[in-house]
């Protein structure tokens, strides 16, 4: 089965390559597509609102399969009208750089004696045609709890900036450090994977 992600993010792409080749999906992205990629206004309140746009404006545009996904950074310690939520990477109205994230979520931490406890919730919108979507927003999509620090590692992944803050709840250590971890993966990939696993199986 072959199905457009909608996304130009070659990190996020490969993530999801990941999760969906053994499943007998292939991908291909935004970038693999000729011509112009329509401009998406993410008027969503929520990540699956955004989703929803996103993947219904790439459907009526190139009329092939296309899923897309969005998320919301949640942090423990903030009032609810200082939550990054969809707007992780815009801040005050710009998008911000990679390097950018970093020095703003490294001085948010800083106000909260260096540390804040945080958790992305993830949703995914899934078009087959005309007549038939799939969408999620379920807990299992979500990261698992982790600590987001105002000293940021040294290593870099272009399109995961907030990696290089980000800490093991339990371990206290960069998830860039762990031995047996790899920060590119966590529990929510077996939630990607039972999902596209259930349209696969709906659809045969």
């Amino acid at each position: 089965m072959r199905l457009l992600y909608g996304t130009t993010n070659k990190a996020k792409l490969a993530t999801m390559e990941k999760i969906t080749k053994p499943l007998g999906i292939e991908l291909i992205s935004l970038n693999d597509l000729e011509g112009e990629i329509p401009l998406v206004k993410e008027t969503g309140k929520t990540p699956l609102e955004n989703a929803q746009i996103k993947a219904r404006t790439y459907y009526k545009f190139f009329h092939i399969p296309v899923f897309s996904c969005d998320s919301g950074l949640y942090f423990e310690e903030l009032e609810d009208e200082e939550q990054p939520g969809i707007h992780v990477r815009r801040v005050n109205g710009r998008e911000l750089s990679d390097e950018e994230m970093i020095q703003y979520y490294s001085s948010l931490a800083q106000q909260h004696d260096g540390k804040l406890t945080g958790r992305y919730r993830n949703a995914i919108y899934f078009i087959l045609n005309e007549t038939t979507a799939y969408s999620s927003m379920d807990i299992s999509l979500a990261t698992e709890p982790f600590l987001l620090v105002a000293n940021p590692h040294k290593k870099r992944v272009e399109g995961f900036p907030l990696d290089s803050l980000s800490k093991d709840l339990v371990s206290g250590e960069y998830y860039y450090d762990l031995k047996t971890k790899d920060v590119s993966t966590s529990a929510m990939d077996e939630g990607f994977k039972m999902f596209f696993s259930m349209i696969l199986k709906d659809i045969a």
